[in-house]
């Protein structure tokens, strides 16, 4: 029986939320989640990797059960969540990793593979972007207009990501069957969500994501001058990443590994059998002791 330890680590006088599963000894793989999500989003796929790699999947600051200061007490952004999630792997004394990353978790896992690019073995993106062809129209379109000016009526369709029924439509959303996902899924999200003050928060980093299609052209010469080994999981149903986001890895990794699959952004929730072999093949050619 695989047990899933869940911990909290101090970070830079933050309370950070992790599981850890696995033998410490054994090549390590950091899970890092995507929005509205948490490490929850992986509670199916960690035990069937634990038996051979040490598994490491914390909560972003402001998600899930790690703390959730103010917007007006931190200043979110991606650059800040990839400072705290290298300070929690320094604490954890985790210098050489693989990466899974999906949606923001994507966002963080670029910005560590930038700073310290020796630390990476390989990548697996599940739904998690670097490339401008991936950016959905239909989803980026109200985005894009929140980054280019913060007004009431820019703020209000940026807002709507936060509500239930858009929360319910990223996990249903290219599922062809709906009775996979479990609604405990987006019921807990939009909890998480609707916590006083954390509108803010999510706003604050929903702005802040125009850093990141900035920084793709970076992310890109990292993948040509390191070759890192990637599988691309993606759910082609996706309606915020789309296919052609996976499609694009090849032009500066020739050798990636992609599979599109039936399901939508939180592939994981209705394609775990069909991800699961992928990313242990996967991770036994190039995560292994």
């Amino acid at each position: 029986m695989v047990t899933t330890h869940h911990r909290y680590a101090l970070v830079e006088g933050r309370q950070i939320f992790y599981r850890e599963a696995g033998r410490p000894e054994n090549p390590t793989l950091v899970l890092l989640h995507g929005f509205p999500a948490s490490s929850l989003m992986f509670r199916e796929l960690i035990p069937h990797l634990a038996d051979r790699w040490h598994l490491i999947a914390p909560d972003h600051l402001g998600s899930g059960l790690s703390d959730a200061p103010s917007a007006e007490e931190f200043a979110y952004s991606f650059d800040a969540l990839a400072d705290l999630t290298q300070a929690l792997l320094t604490h954890l004394r985790i210098e050489r990793y693989g990466l899974f990353v999906q949606d923001h978790g994507a966002q963080i896992g670029w910005r560590l593979a930038l700073r310290t690019p020796e630390a990476i073995r390989a990548i697996i993106s599940q739904n998690g972007n670097a490339y401008i062809e991936g950016l959905q129209p239909e989803y980026f379109t109200t985005v894009r207009d929140y980054w280019q000016a913060q007004t009431p009526q820019t703020e209000a369709g940026v807002r709507e990501t936060l509500t239930l029924e858009l929360t319910r439509w990223q996990y249903l959303t290219g599922v062809a069957d709906e009775t996979l996902v479990d609604p405990n899924t987006w019921i807990h999200d939009h909890d998480l969500l609707s916590r006083s003050g954390n509108d803010r928060v999510q706003l604050a980093l929903f702005q802040d994501y125009a850093s990141n299609p900035s920084l793709y052209p970076q992310v890109h010469q990292y993948f040509r001058d390191h070759q890192v080994p990637l599988l691309a999981v993606w759910g082609r149903g996706d309606p915020i990443f789309g296919p052609a986001g996976a499609l694009a890895f090849t032009v500066d990794l020739p050798d990636a590994e992609i599979h599109l699959l039936d399901g939508g952004h939180f592939l994981l929730e209705s394609a775990l059998d069909e991800v699961v072999p992928l990313v242990r093949d996967f991770l036994g050619k190039h995560l292994s002791s």
